[in-house]
């Protein structure tokens, strides 16, 4: 890849999207596009959950954008406190927690740890440290038959349900977050003995995102 291959970019100026949304085009050629077009790229970190993404392109062209970044609390958010003060202005007033978190989502507010949503868990957890009942509260969430609550999977291993969410919150065991907040395990054998190997040290880490578990376990960089 050097001159031969930037005026093949060139040559495909106008052809740019498409190649990119190209399902055979690889993360590996998009990097490659990226090199030939980028001149370089600035990061303003900022003080709270917004950094300032500045992008220089070759030719002098300059776009700035606004990226949305996971933050560890409520408070490092730049509109933390107004979100707060709303949910507990709703949950004074009865609204249940999954009717909080979607005005708020509405309204353009976010979970620290979620980029685009307010997850109805952020709620509940503001809502219980202000010592707020509702009395027609959602707590029991449906899901698929063949799934697991952490709850359900921890009961049925006979571990704690406090391991699953430090494992969580180390990246130990790898999982999406339902739109709930709630964890969703598949109710498989080999996922139980993949959490088991977790639970007793003979694999280092787990990942479920994609309903596979390795089960020889794998680092993180």
């Amino acid at each position: 890849m050097g001159k031969a291959f930037n005026d093949k970019v060139v040559a495909l100026t106008g052809r740019l999207p498409q190649i990119w949304a190209d399902p055979a085009t690889t993360d590996t050629h998009r990097k490659a596009l990226l090199r030939c077009l980028v001149e370089k790229v600035v990061i303003d970190r900022g003080t709270h959950d917004i950094a300032l993404a500045r992008i220089v392109w070759r030719g002098g062209a300059v776009t700035e954008l606004e990226v949305k970044m996971q933050v560890n609390s409520l408070a490092n958010l730049a509109r933390g406190d107004e979100m707060r003060d709303r949910i507990l202005e709703l949950a004074q007033a009865g609204v249940p927690d999954d009717e909080i978190a979607n005005g708020l989502t509405s309204e353009g507010h976010r979970s620290p740890n979620c980029a685009d949503k307010v997850l109805p868990v952020t709620v509940q957890r503001i809502r219980s440290a202000a010592g707020i009942k509702v009395a027609d509260q959602r707590h029991r969430w449906h899901h698929d038959p063949d799934l697991l609550t952490a709850n359900e999977l921890a009961s049925r291993l006979g571990i704690p349900v406090n391991w699953l969410y430090v494992q969580i919150r180390k990246r130990q065991l790898l999982i999406e977050r339902q739109p709930s907040g709630a964890y969703l395990f598949p109710d498989a054998p080999s996922v139980l003995d993949a959490v088991r190997s977790l639970r007793n040290h003979t694999i280092s880490s787990l990942d479920l995102r994609i309903n596979k578990p390795d089960k020889e376990g794998h680092q993180h960089e």
